[in-house]
């Protein structure tokens, strides 16, 4: 098991930290699997530093794909994507 460290803006920690926000989308540019822990660390985009709050959440469920994988780049490129999360 890897432990991954990554930057986090405070209005996405918080909503990780308060348990709403049970996902985390990222460039793929990094190796992550089931099993592993990612450890969110709270960036300061005004400051650009670490505010010191971190905290470490078990990776349940990896999904890759690239943009054309739907069938849709255009689409995706003109609207975006949505990421649901399910209870």
């Amino acid at each position: 098991m890897t432990i991954i460290k990554k930057k986090t803006w405070p209005e996405y920690f918080d909503v990780v930290v308060s348990g709403k926000k049970k996902f985390d989308m990222r460039l793929a540019d990094f190796d992550i699997k089931e099993g592993d822990t990612l450890v969110l660390e709270e960036w300061d985009p005004t400051t650009k530093e670490y505010t010191g709050r971190k905290i470490e959440k078990k990776v349940t469920y990896v999904a890759k794909f690239k943009l054309d994988s739907f069938g849709q780049e255009k689409e995706i490129l003109e609207k975006g994507i949505q990421i649901i999360s399910l209870e």
